[in-house]
Formats: structure tokens, C-alpha cells, sequence
């Protein structure tokens, strides 16, 4: 499973650090298994039950290939687009939930596409910004890179991404 000392991604807060694992008791009656994680974006910690590591979606590092892979989503122009902000919200926000690299990068990709055409509400605007570090810091940490350059990295794949998209697209007659 997971142990002491190793970085682990917990879905929606980045990636986290397995402090210790043992027992804790709830309200002096039950006692369970405890995963005690740090996040590392905000040195918040956070204890997780052994039974729910499944359910909130705690999962290892990425490996330096799924890194690759993620770029080349990243950049591949192909970003899904809804007519109406609700769906787009509610389907980004799933996506979010699940804490999978690919699922999040096509949140901050379909993100990144809307706030070109027009503003993005402030719920969005909070979304992109928590993709986009929750990937950030997986890529700095996984490529043992500082945040800033894995910052500029996942930028310009986004531009390349919405470059090739604008070039696929046929324009709309006046």
C-alpha cells in the first residue's frame, strides 16, 4: 500500500507526504487504521481511515512515463467543449473528484479554452487554478523540478494544445 515518508496525491488538495500510519481512536469508541498525511501546498494535515483510501482516491506519485503521457495530452489540441456552463461545471467538477492526472489535465484544458473565449466565473476560475497547481505540483515533484519551471512547462503545452485546436477547427463564414 502506502508507506512512511512516501509523496502520494490526494485527490483535489495535490500532492501529500504519508507522515505516519497507525491507530486512532474516534469519539473513545472505534478504532481504525490511520493514514496521517501532510499536504504539502499548505503543511495542512489530514488524517484518512485505511478503509477510505480507495474511496477519497489516495493513489501514488505519477512515474516519470505518466508524466510524459500527460503532456502529450496536454498538448494534443483535442478539448471537450459543452454548450452550457452547468454541464461544463458539473462535468469538470467529477473529473476533479476522481484526482486522475488525465481527467484533470482535460478539466484545465477545457478551462484554459473558455477563459480564451470569455471570462470564467469565479467557481471556474477557482477550478482552473486548482488543476492547474494540482498538476504543477505532481509534474515539480515527480521531474524534481522547482514549481515555477513546471509552471511554464504546463503553460506552453496548454498553448501548443490550443494552437493545433485553433488550426483543426474550420472557421465559421461571416
Amino acid at each position: 500500500m502506502f508507506d512512511i515518508g512516501q509523496k502520494v496525491v490526494y485527490p483535489n488538495h495535490g500532492v501529500s507526504v504519508v507522515e505516519s500510519i497507525g491507530e486512532h481512536s474516534i469519539d473513545d469508541c472505534e478504532i481504525t487504521n490511520f493514514f496521517f498525511l501532510r499536504l504539502l501546498s499548505n503543511d495542512s494535515k489530514v488524517m484518512v481511515p485505511e478503509e477510505n483510501l480507495d474511496l477519497v482516491g489516495l493513489r501514488p506519485l505519477a512515474r516519470p512515463k505518466d508524466i510524459k503521457a500527460l503532456f502529450e495530452l496536454l498538448e494534443d489540441g483535442d478539448i471537450e467543449t459543452y454548450k452550457d456552463w452547468k454541464g461544463r461545471y458539473k462535468q469538470n467538477l467529477d473529473k476533479m473528484k476522481t484526482g486522475n492526472l488525465t481527467d484533470v489535465a482535460d478539466v484545465l484544458k477545457n478551462l484554459r479554452l473558455v477563459s480564451e473565449k470569455k471570462s470564467l466565473s469565479f467557481r471556474e476560475k477557482k477550478m482552473f487554478e486548482k488543476a492547474k497547481y494540482f498538476i504543477v505540483s505532481e509534474v515539480a515533484h515527480v521531474n524534481n523540478i522547482g514549481e515555477d519551471d513546471a509552471l511554464k512547462k504546463v503553460e506552453k503545452a496548454l498553448d501548443i494544445s490550443l494552437e493545433k485546436r485553433a488550426k483543426s477547427t474550420p472557421k465559421e463564414p461571416k
